[in-house]
């Protein structure tokens, strides 16, 4: 593989050394060394990446190269393209349901029992959060059973992508002020999509994941975005 484009005399020296996650780095001083390459300019690209979520830094350790997500490396683009202005949730999450949709028959036909017991029990906890006494909006049920459904997908970028919306979704706050009947429509629903994939009818269940994400589309009037499903 070419790694012209690779543009980090780090990053490049991680793939040529073939360094396996969980595995710990020479220093700084070591690497610089072995490519000529001043330790000042390693440590800027060692920032990069650290926030790319790469490496980590541990005290009494030192550099220790992390699994690759691919949602580190998208988040922070995503974020800033909302921050200014110059992206909208919206679109964001145009791409996601996109991806849902597409992957959607891969992704049901490779879950296994015990993942569909897990998704069944988050319908169980999302109801008890809502029917409960105080009210709980269960947020993170919602996230886990999304990606729960597309847990035993083999591709990073997939699982990446789908990961940064849920973490970008939370940051804009879209659903903050969402009525009530809102979270039990999408409820009804979800519970409903995890009927069909427990019973393997996987295209009922594709025909209620698409109709579900156009839940309220006046939520999407707001200064970034649409409203998840």
């Amino acid at each position: 593989m070419q790694l012209n484009k690779l543009d980090s005399a780090f990053l490049r020296y991680l793939v040529d050394s073939q360094v396996a996650p969980g595995e710990r780095l020479p220093t700084l001083n070591q690497i610089g060394k072995e490519l000529g390459v001043s330790v000042g300019k390693l440590r800027e690209q060692l920032e990069i990446a650290r926030g790319l979520g790469l490496v980590s830094v541990r005290p009494r350790v030192g550099i220790v190269r992390e699994p690759f997500d691919f949602s580190q490396a998208v988040l922070s683009g995503v974020l800033f393209g909302l921050g200014t202005g110059e992206a909208q949730f919206k679109q964001f999450s145009d791409l996601r349901q996109a991806i849902e949709i597409d992957f959607w028959d891969t992704a049901v036909r490779g879950l296994t029992p015990e993942d569909k017991t897990y998704l069944q029990l988050l319908v169980e906890r999302a109801w008890g959060k809502l029917k409960g006494s105080p009210i709980h909006v269960p947020n993170e049920e919602h996230r886990q059973l999304h990606l729960g459904i597309f847990c035993r997908l083999e591709n990073p970028f997939v699982q990446g992508m789908l990961a940064a919306y849920w973490d970008a979704y939370e940051a804009s706050e879209l659903t903050r002020f969402a009525p009530y009947a809102y979270w039990l429509e999408v409820w009804e629903y979800h519970e409903k999509i995890v009927q069909a994939i427990v019973a393997n009818e996987f295209a009922a269940g594709l025909t209620l994941l698409k109709t579900h994400f156009a839940l309220l589309p006046e939520l999407a009037t707001g200064a970034n975005g649409s409203g998840p499903g």
